[in-house]
C-alpha cells in the first residue's frame, strides 16, 4: 500500500526537490557574499590578464617613445649649444630643424608623449573622481 503511495507520490525526491526550490528561492546575505567575492577575485584575475596582454604593447610604446623623443631633443639641444657656444655648424642645426619641420616631428613626439603619459593620467583622474 505504502509503495503505490510512494510511486504515485515520488517518496522522499518530492520532498528533496522541494526543499532545494526552497533554497534557490532565497537569496541570502552568506551566498551574496560569496558571490561578491567571486566576482572580485574574477574582475581582479581578468585585469591581471588584460595587463598581461597589454605587455607587448607597452614595450613597443617606451621604444618609440625613447626613439622619437631622443631625436627631437639631441635636435633641441644641439641647437642651443650652436647658438649659445657656436660649437656646433649652425647650418647643420637648420638642416636637420628643417627636416624635422618637414616629417612633422614635434607633432609626432607630442602625440607619442601623449598616448605615453596619457594613459596613466586618465587612470589617475578616473580614480580621484571616483574617490578611490
Amino acid at each position: 500500500m505504502f509503495s503505490f503511495l510512494k510511486d504515485i507520490f515520488g517518496g522522499g525526491d518530492v520532498i528533496k526537490k522541494g526543499a532545494e526550490l526552497l533554497d534557490e528561492a532565497f537569496y541570502t546575505d552568506e551566498e551574496r557574499a560569496k558571490d561578491k567575492e567571486k566576482l572580485l577575485q574574477m574582475k581582479a584575475e581578468q585585469k591581471i590578464r588584460l595587463l598581461e596582454a597589454y605587455h607587448p604593447f607597452k614595450v613597443t610604446q617606451r621604444i618609440l617613445a625613447v626613439a622619437f623623443v631622443f631625436t627631437f631633443l639631441f635636435i633641441v639641444v644641439n641647437g642651443i649649444l650652436g647658438a649659445l657656444y657656436g660649437w656646433i655648424d649652425m647650418q647643420k642645426v637648420k638642416d636637420a630643424l628643417e627636416f624635422a619641420e618637414s616629417v612633422n616631428l614635434g607633432s609626432i613626439v607630442m602625440i607619442i608623449v601623449g598616448f605615453y603619459f596619457g594613459g596613466g593620467f586618465v587612470e589617475s583622474f578616473k580614480r580621484t573622481k571616483d574617490g578611490r
